[in-house]
């Protein structure tokens, strides 16, 4: 069931104020009753994260990694993604919103439904920059952070690519469709199209199967994704800044309190690798509750989504919890 909350008179960084229409959707157990854990979902994803048509039921659900028998699961859509379907959701001033600015409304949500602490903050792609930018906000609020295949910064490299994206948005005649097929080349590998594809062709059509398999994507994102919404989320991704404009990501990074589970992937062309370790060294210097585990893959940014078994044994030392005790208001819980 989608939920909403409204969020009456925000300000957002370009100094304008309007009413922001919040949907999410809550599974496992009630909210006040379970350590809550909050999904944020990645730049197509929505807030149906598990279950029937979920797209990541093979980390969340019934027995799965993050166990809904065992907590309770909140799943916001970013505003404008247009999950819920209704039109005055879409938000057509977008370039004068940051990704802090959807920390400071999820923040704001959180408040509204009275919960004052995550035990954990996960996120993929920019789900997991979205968790670095909360986790900056209230570095008091979640226990655990982990953010996966990603980065507390917009690269120059991720800036340069959401700029030929942002061109393909504005000028194609199909613009949602050809910024999908572009986007598909750098979430994927050379390597991974060659072991795929290996330069076969389709027997129906005079095309190579990596062209057909780039279209397929292109028109299934047609049918389902509004344009609004991809510049959006587009644009978001180069407004990744827990600094805040400073330039100071570590420090930032450093005054977090929860424990920092550094998620990547070796082979990603998008948010790279080598940017992460270079972030866990330094902070690791300033911080002790941090780590990395690296996702072994040739299938380069797309591997946390395609690589679940390699996600599951990283994450299960987090999710591993056992009930002991419940009082009058609420369950206490131990690892």
């Amino acid at each position: 069931m989608l939920h909403e909350i409204c969020i009456k008179d925000f300000k957002n960084s370009a100094g304008g104020i309007q009413d922001i229409r919040l949907s999410f959707q809550q599974f496992g157990q009630p909210l006040e009753l379970a350590p809550v854990v909050l999904v944020n979902h990645a730049l197509t994803g929505n807030s149906q994260i598990t279950g029937q048509n979920g797209w990541w039921s093979g980390i969340v659900g019934p027995g799965k990694t993050i166990d809904t028998d065992q907590y309770a699961v909140l799943a916001f859509n970013i505003p404008g993604n247009g999950f819920s379907g209704k039109k005055e959701d879409l938000i057509e001033n977008y370039k004068d919103f940051s990704l802090k600015d959807i920390a400071r409304i999820q923040s704001l949500a959180l408040e509204e439904l009275g919960i004052t602490k995550l035990f954990a903050v996960i996120g993929g792609s920019i789900g997991g920059a979205l968790a670095w930018e909360l986790a900056a906000l209230q570095p008091d609020l979640a226990e655990n952070i982990i953010p996966i295949a990603t980065d507390y910064k917009a690269t120059d490299w991720v800036i340069a690519n959401c700029k030929v994206q942002e061109q393909i948005l504005n000028n194609s005649s199909s613009p949602v469709k050809d910024a999908r097929m572009h986007a598909m080349t750098f979430y994927r590998t050379p390597q991974s199209l060659a072991r795929k594809f290996n330069r076969s062709r389709e027997e129906a059509q005079a095309c190579y199967k990596v062209e057909g398999w780039l279209k397929y994507h292109g028109d299934k994102l047609e049918e389902r994704f509004q344009l609004a919404s991809y510049k959006l989320m587009n644009h978001l991704l180069t407004t990744i800044d827990i600094s805040s404009g400073s330039g100071n990501y570590l420090e930032a990074a450093r005054k977090i309190k929860g424990n920092i589970h550094i998620i990547t992937v070796n082979s990603d062309w998008f948010f790279l690798a080598d940017e992460n370790w270079e972030t866990y060294v330094d902070l690791s210097l300033a911080k002790p509750n941090v780590s990395i585990h690296e996702i072994k893959s040739i299938h380069g940014h797309d591997a946390f989504l395609i690589e679940a078994s390699q996600l599951t044994r990283f994450l299960k030392p987090v999710f591993k919890t056992n009930k002991i005790e419940k009082s009058e208001h609420h369950l206490i819980w131990s690892r």
